[in-house]
């Protein structure tokens, strides 16, 4: 049994991982436009003329890794494609973000 919870343990431990270095990269690349907190900035929503979700919302949470890779490496709407970022730094702000959920 002993085998299996430190197994659980690790696994849980894993997942947010990357979630203290992501928060580096989002103060560094995204809390600009998103706010510390992912909550977004109006500023910037109403000088762009978009909606911002806040990272914390359903509609956000709810996206697959792949779904927010993409729009970190593509763009989405009228944001600009991140650049500069590692695969290991994607998945580390990914990590990151899904620490705020409500």
């Amino acid at each position: 049994m002993k085998p299996i919870v430190i197994a659980f343990i690790a696994a849980c431990g894993l997942a947010f991982a990357g979630a203290p270095e992501g928060k580096t990269v989002f103060q560094a690349k995204c809390q600009a436009c998103h706010g510390p907190k992912g909550e977004g900035k109006d500023a910037i929503a109403k000088m762009f003329k978009v909606e911002m979700h806040p990272f914390s919302s359903k509609e956000v949470q709810s996206k697959t890794d792949a779904d927010f890779k993409k729009i970190i490496t593509t763009g989405n709407g009228k944001m600009k494609p991140v650049t500069g970022l590692s695969d290991k730094q994607i998945e580390d702000v990914i990590a990151f973000v899904r620490t705020l959920k409500d």
